[in-house]
């Protein structure tokens, strides 16, 4: 017998809400990098300063970089779950959107489950497999 999970709307209302915060950020930062110039510097990474190998984390800047620059493909090069991450966070925002702004009437918003995380977690464990295999194998560094 499969129990089936009731979807927690006041847990998705939270995490719209938070979408929206991450929505703010983004754009005010974006609007000080392109009206000011301003940009942030990040300090290399240590796991890869101090073995020699990636960490499930390295590339996911440049992706984010890429992206923003309309470079899909390079996103998904550098980190894939960057892209994996955008798509959801797209999809989640504009159907709760739509169901709020509707006030109920569409009840479309993406529904939350776990599982997106684990696919997430796969993503981040597999491209830190293959990154680091590639460059123990052939010595080839793939970022």
């Amino acid at each position: 017998m499969k129990i089936k999970k009731v979807r927690d709307r006041k847990q998705e209302k939270e995490f719209y809400q938070a979408g929206r915060l991450l929505f703010l950020v983004f754009f005010i930062l974006a609007s000080a990098w392109k009206l000011f110039g301003i940009s942030m510097k990040l300090p290399p990474c240590l796991f890869h300063k101090w073995t020699g190998f990636y960490c499930p984390g390295c590339g996911g800047t440049r992706a984010i970089r890429e992206l923003l620059q309309g470079h899909v493909m390079n996103s998904f090069f550098y980190h894939p779950v960057v892209v994996y991450g955008s798509v959801l966070y797209i999809w989640f925002m504009i159907s709760h959107t739509v169901e709020y702004v509707s006030k109920g009437k569409f009840r479309i918003g993406m529904p939350y489950t776990d599982k997106y995380l684990y696919i997430a977690a796969g993503i981040i464990l597999l491209q830190w497999v293959i990154k680091n295999m590639v460059k123990l194998i052939w010595g080839v560094g793939i970022i």
